[in-house]
């Protein structure tokens, strides 16, 4: 009798967590529906207007060069820029560590290619998606943006703009496959949920610090 009632609670318990299993697949992938649905216009394949900067959203680094995935973003940044886009890169990625440098090699890579050192900015705390622009919005006093990252990247970042009151529109960097999408795009689908949720309540990110306006001299944002 009491082997029939345990097996009647573990069936019971097995078919809730189902039904929430379901029930969390079902609401996360129409939060991710709807992410891609109110940004999707604003993907555009030549930016009109007048922006204050160009965002570069960091990628990782191998050594000391951007990996093919960042070289991309840079490549199409700094197209951008030389047909007078925008006047300012603002490059944005994760420098949380001394041995581990995103924006300077973003940075050095751009003036290689003959961007100005002072038409360039570092945000040394781009460390998430939603930092990044938050801090474009309240660090660096950007209003305007032009959002340059891989398509399935652009749709999220392009929503916590608009939650931030940032206009944007978003420039895909996409010349080419790169290993690993399949998964990364499974992944984004639980980043866009996440930044969804960041998104309604708006927290702080971890480091603000002074205001250094965009329209400035980026060297201001040099470390070296």
């Amino acid at each position: 009798m009491k082997n029939i009632k345990a097996k009647n609670i573990l069936k019971k318990i097995f078919i809730i967590a189902a039904v929430l299993a379901i029930v969390a697949c079902i609401l996360a992938f129409s939060i991710d529906f709807y992410v891609r649905n109110t940004t999707e216009d604003q993907i555009v394949k030549s930016p009109e207007g007048e922006y204050d900067c160009i965002l570069v959203l960091g990628a990782g680094v191998r050594g000391d060069r951007p990996s093919p995935m960042l070289q991309d973003r840079l490549d199409y940044a700094i197209d951008l820029y030389k047909n007078n886009k925008a006047p300012k890169l603002l490059m944005s990625g994760d420098h949380g560590r001394v041995e581990y440098d995103e924006v300077n090699i973003m940075k050095d890579y751009a003036i290689e290619k003959g961007v100005p050192s002072e038409d360039i900015f570092m945000d040394h705390a781009g460390f998430s998606t939603y930092e990044s622009i938050y801090r474009a919005r309240y660090v660096f006093e950007a209003d305007s943006v032009i959002i340059v990252t891989q398509e399935y990247h652009l749709y999220r970042a392009l929503y916590v703009a608009n939650s931030l009151g940032v206009n944007a529109v978003g420039y895909a960097s996409n010349p080419r496959e790169y290993a690993g999408q399949a998964y990364r795009d499974l992944r984004e689908v639980i980043a866009r949920d996440k930044d969804f949720v960041y998104c309604i309540f708006k927290p702080e990110p971890k480091y603000l610090g002074p205001s250094i306006s965009v329209s400035g001299n980026g060297d201001v944002t040099n470390d070296k």
